[in-house]
């Protein structure tokens, strides 16, 4: 492994996350970044660990995964922060989804009654007992579900302490290199074309997040379907008089547009976020901002006297099934890390441990199996 010179393209927490395992193992990696490594959907995210909250009936092996990546955190959170003497913002005060229309309550009713079904640990709670856990929250909440395992992660803080981390162990990085062709020999993978030329590797990682399928050299039946999905995003500054400590969420199909508030601990209150198909367009509008803020306000009404500290946008990678793609493709030796979509900041654990494992070993663990390129294929 220490002969093997690994190149994997994309810089977010994905690559970051497999690169620093694999260096850690004493590999030879070099990370290429089309832009700022870290700057692209991993800085943008809200950082929520909420398999709960993401669960859906027809994405059970996503919801396996993603409660097994959960379940890996606190590891994760005590090997980086060791190893980085750097705090990444891990909090475990839970998740409140409320409802406060009428028709909420239906929504909420139904997502309680499928969380049942799935086993998941939830807790019904009347508006009242939701505002004995968080005072700030509308009078006009009629009802909550406690998701007490939906936890958060300041997502910018950990894609700190992961670059700081992949450089001690000797991983080696390139900003601004975007990868124009990944070059395929005979059915194998022989390094990548960069600006500054073709780069031998004997293993390349594709985890390059929305263009990931952007990119030339590959087989036409295994490009990943990998698309950009925009998100706008906004942060206040909380006060002391108007403090929340769980995330909250509003629930999924309701007008205003859901959205999410995730404390953090420096006082910020993420808010989020728009979902928009509008390829690769980062521009903010009127529009998505004023909707974050009226839903925002309508499930917390203090936040009206907030000073507004940041605007920004971002692009999910999202596959066509919304699950990541992971593991081995049929070219030999290019491994694919893509496709996270929602789910990039909490999948990074699961998918940093068994793609570093894959490649050490060159089995594909079970973990992972359920996510590989091939169900895609139309055969």
């Amino acid at each position: 492994m220490k002969n093997q010179k690994i190149i994997i393209i994309g810089g977010g927490v994905i690559g970051l996350g497999i690169g620093w395992q694999l260096a850690k193992a004493g590999a030879d990696v070099t990370i290429h970044e089309r832009a700022e490594v870290g700057r692209g959907a991993s800085w943008a995210a809200g950082g929520m660990l909420g398999p709960i909250a993401e669960a859906h009936i027809d994405e059970l092996d996503l919801l396996k995964l993603s409660n097994q990546s959960l379940d890996r955190y606190p590891e994760w959170v005590d090997e980086l922060e060791a190893e980085t003497d750097m705090r990444i913002g891990y909090r475990a005060e839970g998740t409140l989804i409320i409802g406060i229309q009428p028709d909420d309550k239906y929504q909420l009713e139904h997502a309680y009654n499928l969380y049942n079904d799935l086993g998941l640990n939830v807790e019904w709670l009347s508006g009242d007992e939701a505002r004995k856990i968080e005072g700030a929250l509308s009078p006009y909440v009629t009802a909550a579900i406690r998701c007490e395992t939906d936890h958060q992660v300041d997502n910018r803080l950990m894609t700190q302490a992961l670059k700081r981390a992949y450089e001690a162990r000797g991983g080696e990085m390139h900003h601004n290199s975007p990868v124009k062709k990944i070059v395929i020999e005979n059915g194998n993978v022989r390094g990548v074309q960069t600006l500054e030329g073709f780069q031998s590797a004997d293993v390349c990682i594709l985890a390059a997040g929305c263009w990931s399928g952007q990119i030339d050299g590959l087989p036409e039946t295994i490009i990943p379907p990998v698309r950009p999905v925009k998100g706008q995003m906004l942060a206040l500054q909380m006060r002391k008089d108007m403090m929340i400590s769980n995330v909250i969420r509003t629930v999924k199909a309701r007008y205003p547009m859901p959205v999410y508030l995730v404390p953090r601990r420096d006082g910020r209150l993420v808010v989020g976020a728009t979902t928009e198909e509008m390829g690769f367009d980062t521009d903010l509008n009127v529009g998505g901002i004023y909707e974050l803020l009226h839903g925002a306000f309508e499930a917390v009404p203090g936040i009206y006297e907030l000073p507004l500290i940041e605007t920004w946008s971002g692009l999910r990678p999202g596959s066509s099934d919304n699950a990541p793609i992971l593991g081995k493709t049929p070219v030999e030796n290019l491994i694919y890390a893509t496709g996270h979509y929602r789910n990039g900041i909490l999948l990074t654990p699961i998918t940093a441990y068994e793609v570093s494992k894959l490649i050490l070993t060159g089995e594909t663990p079970d973990t992972i199996a359920p996510f590989h390129i091939d169900r895609f294929s139309k055969e």
